[in-house]
């Protein structure tokens, strides 16, 4: 029987998430001339696209550690409600803009009040999921990605064909506000807080994750400063970093490699959604076998892999539209499929007092790679005219990434079952 963990905790997570996905992915199909007239109505030419697409994570690399923190020494649960609120009156304000500079400060101000919210919600998670499920738990809560690109991308493309970008970006901007009641009422921090567990459940749980965090405690007590100055944290953060450059410089210009088949708004969006769909199955497979062989390192660099190699032939076969297409189909799950693996290891590896602010270190700095994805595609792409150039590094990048996979360190944590 499948515990009631996994049918409360995950789903309303789930959910939550994707709605600030939407958020960052329908700008992607928003800027695309073919289809919308945003970048018409705000003056905007590719160098402005990529820097409009990655400006979000310019704000959203501010408040990662303080959000790790304040969900570890606080409330996941409060931080996070408290999130909901102020990206929704960011993400509606992204559809109000009437100038490229006023969207700009908009995205800004949307990736600072989201920022807080994956720090948070892995805290909330290392609460509820002992290390043998934390990367299903992890990979089950970051389906959220690609879901939310294969689920509305499609609804994006209609939204923008029928009213607009500025009546789609509004209403999918509201999404928050519709959530955070279900958040509030249905999350709970701690197991020992919620009232639908059982006595057993509750008691296994609390026992377990005290266990794990106190194998991870080290016999004397070290600064936490000293804490975070360890090598395996900076190579952390590089590969975050090549990891989010290559997930979002290749959502921000995907769908370019569209535009010679002439296709309609709602075949753009399925077309956009299909290597999403394909990224939450290779998600799963990924993570149920990294917690069933209690290997990390190795998931990581395979997925990484497979997304380096096959963007680099999604570019040299660029002649084979199909073809080519289905290379990008296994080069865009790679980021995502390493994620469930990856965040294992800081809470499987580091005490719990450093884990958090390190989860939100890792995650700000690496996510700087957003920024820099959009900017760097869009720059040389109006510099030479294609995306073979910077996609071709993208994939490098990738490659570079999964041999640095095998630097972090093994578990520490010894299994308990129940």
């Amino acid at each position: 029987m499948i515990s009631q963990r996994w049918l409360r905790i995950i789903p309303v997570a789930l959910v939550m998430y994707t709605i600030s996905y939407v958020d960052r992915t329908n700008v992607s199909l928003a800027l695309d001339p073919k289809i919308s007239s945003m970048m018409h109505d705000l003056l905007m030419d590719d160098r402005m696209k990529g820097q409009a697409a990655g400006i979000f994570f310019l704000g959203y690399v501010l408040l990662q550690m303080a959000g790790g923190h304040f969900a570890s020494r606080w409330s996941a649960r409060k931080l996070i409600s408290l999130c909901l609120i102020f990206w929704g009156v960011f993400a509606v304000g992204c559809g109000l803009a009437k100038t490229f500079y006023q969207f700009e400060a908009a995205r800004f101000l949307l990736g600072m009040a989201e920022s807080s919210v994956y720090p948070a919600t892995l805290v909330l998670l290392a609460n509820w999921f002992p290390s043998a499920e934390r990367a299903r738990a992890n990979a089950c809560w970051n389906l959220c990605q690609p879901l939310a690109v294969a689920a509305s991308a499609p609804l994006t493309g209609w939204l923008l064909g029928a009213y607009g970008w500025q009546t789609m970006l509004t209403l999918e901007g509201a999404l928050p506000f519709v959530w955070l009641p279900i958040w509030w009422f249905g999350i709970r921090d701690h197991p020992r807080e919620a009232k639908w567990i059982s006595a057993q459940e509750r008691d296994f749980l609390e026992t377990t994750l005290a266990r794990e965090a106190a194998q991870l405690e080290p016999a004397i007590k070290i600064p936490f400063w000293h804490r975070l100055a360890r090598r395996e944290i900076l190579v952390m953060v590089i590969m975050n970093f090549l990891h989010n450059s290559a997930a979002y410089g290749c959502m921000a210009f995907f769908t370019d490699g569209l535009k010679a088949k002439h296709f309609s708004a709602m075949a753009y969006g399925l077309l956009f959604a299909a290597p999403y769909g394909v990224t939450a199955i290779i998600m799963m497979l990924n993570s149920w076998h990294s917690d069933k062989t209690r290997e990390r390192r190795g998931h990581v660099a395979l997925v990484y892999t497979l997304s380096g190699l096959s963007l680099i032939l999604s570019v040299l076969l660029k002649d084979h539209f199909w073809v080519s297409y289905g290379c990008m189909c296994l080069a865009i799950p790679g980021p995502f499929a390493a994620l469930a693996p990856f965040w294992a290891i800081p809470t499987e590896t580091l005490p719990r007092n450093v884990f958090a602010p390190v989860i939100g270190l890792v995650n700000a700095l690496g996510n700087t790679g957003g920024f820099a994805g959009p900017y760097i595609v869009g720059w040389l792409k109006t510099e030479y005219q294609s995306v073979a150039i910077p996609f071709t590094a993208l994939g490098i990048g990738m490659l570079v990434a999964a041999g640095l996979a095998f630097l972090l360190p093994k578990s520490a944590v010894t299994v308990a079952t129940k």
